[in-house]
């Protein structure tokens, strides 16, 4: 990973830092040059950093938060994934980009700089994306996810305090280590997404792991019936495979519409169909979550929180972390078991999988 620029600002430059809070400028009129805050202000700061964080050099990976209220330093900008009501508290020099996800910064006194836009940033302010924050001389500022999941580029010495929230993170690299989730194209984050909702073919995707015929869906050489789908396309053989077996249907005879975003009934359904507790036959999805419940996959609290929260990748891991204990009708095994009798991941690799509270609501 290519080194970005290091933020730690100079005494001679973090002597302004009463000024910017008290007349903080915006990207029409910013009290700091971009230009200088990216050419003459990178040079004199290497040193500082360096001299700062004794060498400790970031991955350029994703990485894993210890221990409550555990301190780490990064020279370079590291990666980390963090959910709802996650702390970072940085200190002078410390730099804060957010890739995705949402978070608010606060601070009691001092300032935290928006580098991209080289002014001041008030208290209490959201964070935008890709933006570069640096937190002033002589302040101590908290940055906080206020969404479900976040991912997050720091660097500098912070001190990290995690939540009691639901931990989907946890659960998505859970489901990646027994091979049923896996990343995106994305260049962050593992590429899990979680942030972004869920297509209709990756909800399909999904549904085919968790029935344990992914194999079997990638080897399909038929033809796709659906214009929308790239023919000879990964896409295509999940798409026609999953036709040909009756699991799903398209919009119409030619069309799949493969990016449309699914909604929490439309992916409950896939799970209940994955279960046994459902076919492709039944077109009436309204009544997904409450047959949800009566089939053990969902709670009543689960239900109520899917039907007035936004369905984001977050919400389909839970679904399908939480299905694996679900009994597959008629069998007496859990889908996790059956899927372990198919081969998709083996004992050793689901009692090492990244730990997971339980989180039920």
């Amino acid at each position: 990973m290519r080194k970005k620029m290091l933020l730690l600002l100079p005494l001679c430059l973090m002597a302004a830092a009463v000024v910017w809070a008290s007349a903080a400028g915006d990207a029409g009129d910013p009290l700091a040059s971009l230009s200088y805050l990216n050419g003459t202000f990178t040079s004199k700061v290497d040193a500082a950093v360096d001299s700062r964080l004794s060498g400790t050099q970031g991955t350029g990976t994703v990485w894993t938060v210890g221990a409550e209220g555990s301190s780490s330093s990064a020279a370079a900008w590291t990666e980390v994934r963090l959910k709802r009501d996650d702390l970072l508290q940085a200190m002078t020099g410390d730099g804060v980009l957010l890739l995705a996800g949402a978070g608010q910064v606060s601070y009691a006194s001092g300032a935290v700089v928006d580098v991209t836009d080289g002014a001041v940033i008030p208290s209490g302010e959201s964070l935008k994306a890709r933006h570069r924050y640096l937190v002033a001389e002589d302040t101590a500022a908290n940055f906080v996810i206020t969404s479900k999941t976040a991912v997050v580029d720091w660097q500098g010495a912070s001190t990290f305090h995690l939540s009691t929230a639901v931990d989907y993170n946890a659960m998505a690299f859970a489901l990646k280590a027994m091979h049923l989730f896996q990343g995106s194209y994305t260049g962050y984050g593992q590429g899990f997404d979680l942030e972004a909702p869920p297509t209709r073919l990756q909800a399909l995707i999904m549904f085919i792991r968790v029935l344990g015929e992914e194999s079997e869906a990638l080897a399909w050489n038929g033809v796709c019936p659906f214009a929308d789908v790239q023919a000879g396309s990964n896409g295509a053989r999940y798409v026609g495979y999953a036709y040909e077996k009756g699991y799903t249907n398209g919009y119409s005879a030619t069309e799949f519409r493969p990016s449309s975003p699914v909604n929490a009934r439309q992916y409950t359904e896939f799970i209940l169909r994955a279960l046994g507790y459902s076919s492709a036959a039944n077109t009436n999805l309204s009544d997904a979550l409450s047959r949800a419940q009566s089939a053990g996959l969902l709670t009543e609290g689960e239900a109520a929180m899917l039907q007035r929260a936004p369905f984001l990748r977050a919400e389909l891991v839970y679904i399908s972390y939480y299905a694996l204990e679900v009994p597959v009708f008629g069998t007496g095994r859990t889908l996790a078991q059956r899927l372990m009798d198919k081969g998709v991941f083996t004992q050793f690799e689901r009692d090492n999988a990244p730990a997971v509270l339980n989180w039920r609501m």
